[in-house]
């Protein structure tokens, strides 16, 4: 069953940026693609290196300690699609970003 948290604030992730937040122990990447937001867990499956911390360019990310890249919109790796990276559903209220956990 899936649980809606508030992540962060939008002030938090401007776009074209990522961020990293904890959300009931759990590690989320959230990012701001042209306003619009997309969220990820948190920890790259390569090594365990922060994704929220990558460099985000469009719509992928690359993780800053090992140059794995995921797409944010979809979760998929960008060179070998069946390694996808956790989603999560994102909503916006207010000034509110808000994610569902599974």
């Amino acid at each position: 069953m899936s649980e809606r948290q508030r992540v962060c604030a939008i002030e938090d992730v401007p776009p074209g940026k990522a961020g990293e937040f904890v959300v009931d122990d759990r590690i989320v990447a959230i990012y701001n693609v042209d306003g619009k937001f997309f969220a990820l867990d948190g920890v790259c499956p390569h090594a365990g290196g922060p994704l929220g911390k990558g460099h985000l360019m469009g719509t992928r990310i690359t993780c800053p300690w090992h140059g794995w890249q995921f797409d944010v919109t979809t979760g998929r790796h960008c060179l070998t699609p069946n390694i996808e990276q956790q989603r999560f559903e994102v909503t916006v209220e207010g000034d509110d970003v808000f994610v569902e956990l599974s």
